[in-house]
This record gives structure tokens, sequence and C-alpha cells, in this order.
């Protein structure tokens, strides 16, 4: 049998009800503005006539985008250096927190205290730089994938999940003859889905959306991720010639008429597009990884 609610139940129901439509307006409206900007002529963009939805309908961004291939470029770039950045620091990451979750493991306590300590002291920007040039990685995709090999952070969170793993799975592997490789990749990890997909996506996020790095170790422009043309693009828009992408505007015949507002938000839109495929393909195991991470200590 079900009990009615009560009045300051129900009452505290519409108020939630409330506030969470609130922030879905806010969250979706400047979306919704920076698509229909990028779907709208230029005469209507520079008016500020745009709200939520296109007025003058056209594509024209996108086919400019397009010809001049330069954002196209900057895509792929970015879904390379966003892949293997992932790998590498999700490989890195699931094995020393492996190690450091297993109480067996000689010097256990100094390398958490040393991982710790990296948290609150660094080297800063100019000595990274030196060490990445001396290990001559300058002008490759390895300065921006190798530094943040490892986030300290998300290895604490993953270490803690394994920690509450049941310790009889691998002392029942281990008298099934497994050793710690088997352990790890068969037993562990395939229990650890939760976790591995919270904290790819957090990796992958911080990856795609990620130009300084680049703005530093890059020298050549068909090197640039997508974030760093999109920056060159808004901070230059009020001189689109000084843009990133303005020398193949221009030789595509695109330049005096250019829709710079449409153009700026139609970049947004494609950098935005894939973080908004990924997520609700794992939002179920991001949202168990999150309480899971949060709860268990």
């Amino acid at each position: 049998m079900v009990r009615d609610k009560s009045i300051s139940s129900m009452l505290m129901d519409v108020i939630i009800h409330i506030i969470m439509i609130f922030v879905l307006v806010v969250t979706i409206y400047p979306v919704l503005h920076v698509l229909a900007s990028s779907l709208s002529g230029r005469i209507a963009n520079e008016a500020g006539l745009v709200s939520f939805y296109p007025v003058d309908f056209t594509v024209e961004a996108y086919v400019m985008i397009w010809q001049a291939g330069t954002v196209p470029n900057a895509f792929v770039n970015s879904v390379q250096y966003t892949a293997v950045g992932v790998l590498i620091q999700m490989l890195v990451t699931t094995s020393f927190a492996y190690a450091l979750s297993r109480k067996g493991v000689p010097l256990r306590g100094f390398l958490t205290f040393f991982a710790i300590f990296t948290m609150y002291f660094s080297g800063g920007m100019i000595p990274t730089f030196m060490l990445v040039r001396n290990l001559n990685l300058l002008g490759t995709m390895w300065a921006l994938v190798l530094p943040p090999a490892m986030g300290i952070t998300n290895m604490i969170i993953m270490r803690t999940f394994f920690q509450n793993l049941p310790a009889e799975l691998e002392e029942s592997a281990r008298l099934d003859g497994a050793n710690d490789l088997t352990i790890f990749f068969r037993i562990i990890l395939p229990l650890s889905k939760a976790v591995l997909y919270t904290i790819g996506l957090f990796y992958a996020v911080g990856h795609w959306n990620s130009w300084f790095p680049a703005m530093i170790y890059l020298r050549d422009p068909d090197m640039f991720p997508l974030q760093l043309i999109l920056r060159q693009i808004v901070v230059l828009a009020g001189d689109i010639r000084d843009a990133a992408m303005t020398g193949e505007l221009h030789a595509v015949g695109f330049l005096g008429q250019i829709n710079v507002i449409a153009i700026r938000y139609a970049v947004v839109c494609i950098a935005i597009v894939p973080m908004l495929i990924i997520y609700p393909f794992v939002q179920r195991h991001f949202i168990k990884g999150v309480m899971i991470g949060s709860l268990k200590g």
C-alpha cells in the first residue's frame, strides 16, 4: 500500500523540479544560442537578432570552414591527441593505482607520499618546458600527451576503488596460478568498468579542451588542435585577417562579406559535438563511478 505524500514532501518535490527546470534552461540556452548563431546570416548576427533559433538560415559558415581545411585538420589532430593521451593516462593511472592498493608492495607508503606531494608542488612552466625541450619532444605530439600522463586525484579515486574490491578474488586467482598481470587485466579491470569510464571521461574532456600546451610546444600550424584554432578565432575575431584560418579563407574567395560571428560559433559547435556524443554512452557508468569514488574510503 502506497502512503499519500505529506504536503511538505509534495512542496519539496515542486521546488526541486522548479530548480531543475531552471538549471536545465540556463544550461541549454547558451548551446541553442551558439547553434542558432552558427546557422544565421551575417546581418542578423551583427544586429544581435539571434536568440535560440536561426535567423536568415544559412550553412555558409560550415561550408567556409570545410573549404578552408584548417578546422577539419585541427579536429583530426584533437581526436588523435585525445585518443593517444587517454590511452597513456589510463594505462599509467590504473597500473600505479593498482600497485598502491596492494598492501604488500614495497615502498607503498613512500610512493603514495611522493605522488600526493606533486599535487601541491611542481616545477612550474619554465622547468617543464626545459624538460620537454631537453627530451627532444618540442614540436611533437608526445609533448602534449606525456607530461600529463597521470592525474593524482584520479589515481587516488581509482586506488580507493581497487582497495574495496574483495581480496578473495585475488587470492583465488593466485591459487589457480595467475600472476599479477593476469589478475590485473583479466579480473581487476573487468570489475572496474564504472571507475574506468569515469576517469576516462575526465581525461578525455581534459585533453579535448586543452589548448595551452599546444600553444607552447607546437610550432607547425598543421599540428594545432581544434581548441587552439578556436582560441585564435575567438581572440582575434575583431580582425579576422589575423586569425589562423584567414589565409585559407582568402584563398577560396570568402574574405569580404565574411560572417565572423557565425564562423566563430560554428567552430564552437564542432568542438562540443564529440563530448556531447560520448557522454550519453558513459553516463550510467559515470554516475556510478563518481558515487563509488566519493562514498567509499
